[in-house]
């Protein structure tokens, strides 16, 4: 698959950096916040680029789409970042066409995720293609790939057990408290934050602590009401931080903040302080570990938190697999028939010509000549003609580019269908 494109030249490219090789603190240089991906989009039509996606979570920074070279789109990102061309190149990964195929399969449906599993990114996938679209940035194939991962994705989720059990960074979090800090029901839990991971840990500490002295810090203070209100909790002003941080036992940091919002200074502790850091990029300094009785720990040590759980998960991998490349293949079928089958339309018109122009001739020709008739044989004729080129084109063996490029030269047909 050289071209999945109908721009000459233009492939099809994965971009982007994850935990695999990017730390937390390198990944928060490169992660993209709402008005930075709409941002690195809207450039993207300013340089020509046609088709593409960007996501951005706390595992991964990642751009799907079509360019003539990949530094395209990595200049994207890090013209749209705090990251720099020299860090992409220490940490981040290049694929193309098939292989870029393959990871966005991969990372769709949870294989890729840093807890083995973990869906949430295909919403992230379906949100990214739903904003490029709505500014003229995703093209049929793009939509077609997009469908076929949600698809997978679903599928491996309703077919198999590799999301059973429960297992999410804010569930080790929970964990990660129980078994660290005693009698936790009766401790002083702050959570700093009420995005999509402060509310699953919130909703993991009630269920699994049974602690009635949570409180919920938020900068905008009707998000954490309205959390508060579903689980009967305590709601303090964002002005009160300082305050309820010198009362706090254990406290969770889940903002969406650029920079750091907890650190050395705004600490005045009177006991031991245990601080969970869930946010990319990192929201508590690293200076609080200076104080004596601060435990800081960050998601990616708990992500690291393995259980039966995950194991078992594994076990499902290859049914996973098997289903992806299922769906992949019917994706790929349909992508070749894309490339040839303006090929086919034009030779179709280009003998429809010549059956035209020979018609013509013969009812001149000849006595009594039966128009219709002929009419009805050549269209036949014509039909098994270019039936034939198009299962040739289908087949597996076939070297499609070559032999299209062999159909337009012998035919003389003026299409650059590739």
């Amino acid at each position: 698959m050289e071209n999945n494109n109908q721009s000459k030249h233009h492939y099809f490219y994965s971009v982007g950096l994850s935990y695999k090789k990017a730390d937390a603190e390198m990944r928060g240089k490169f992660s993209l916040d709402t008005l930075a991906k709409t941002r690195l989009l809207e450039q993207a039509k300013t340089e020509g680029i046609e088709s593409l996606i960007v996501t951005s979570t706390c595992n991964r920074t990642e751009i799907y789409g079509f360019a003539e070279h990949p530094f395209q789109l990595i200049k994207l990102i890090c013209e749209n970042s705090n990251g720099s061309v020299e860090e992409f190149q220490k940490v981040g990964f290049v694929y193309k066409n098939q292989e870029a195929i393959n990871h966005i399969f991969r990372v769709g449906t949870g294989l890729d995720s840093q807890i083995l599993g973990d869906f949430e990114i295909i919403s992230q996938i379906r949100s990214s293609f739903t904003q490029s679209k709505s500014m003229g940035l995703a093209n049929n194939y793009m939509e077609r790939l997009v469908n076929a991962v949600i698809q997978a994705s679903k599928k491996i989720k309703n077919d198999t057990e590799i999301s059973s059990g429960a297992t999410s960074v804010s569930f080790a979090a929970v964990q990660y408290i129980i078994k660290n800090v005693e009698d936790i029901g009766d401790k002083n839990i702050l959570l700093f934050g009420t995005g999509k991971i402060g509310r699953n840990t919130c909703e993991n500490l009630v269920k699994h602590t049974k602690n009635e002295h949570i409180t919920l810090i938020n900068r905008t203070k009707d998000k954490a009401e309205r959390l508060a209100g579903k689980l009967n909790l305590i709601v303090k002003d964002y002005s009160e931080l300082h305050l309820e941080l010198q009362k706090a036992d254990v406290v969770v940091v889940a903002t969406g903040a650029q920079n750091p919002t907890v650190d050395k200074a705004i600490l005045n502790l009177k006991k031991p302080l245990l601080i969970l850091d869930l946010s990319i990029p990192k929201n508590v300094h690293a200076d609080v570990e200076e104080l004596e009785g601060v435990t800081l720990v960050h998601m990616d040590y708990l992500s690291q938190l393995t259980d039966e759980t995950l194991e078992n998960r594994k076990n499902h991998i290859p049914a996973a697999e098997a289903i992806i490349e299922e769906i992949k293949e019917e994706f790929n079928v349909w992508t070749k028939g894309r490339k040839f089958a303006p090929t086919i339309h034009a030779l179709k018109e280009k003998l429809n010509a010549i059956k035209k122009s020979e018609l013509n001739f013969q009812s001149k020709k000849i006595t009594d000549f039966n128009e219709e008739q002929a009419e009805i044989i050549s269209a036949r004729i014509i039909q098994k003609i270019t039936t034939q080129f198009a299962n040739h084109l289908k087949d597996d063996d076939t070297m499609v580019d070559e032999s299209i490029e062999w159909i337009e030269k012998v035919f003389k047909i003026g299409l650059a269908a590739k």
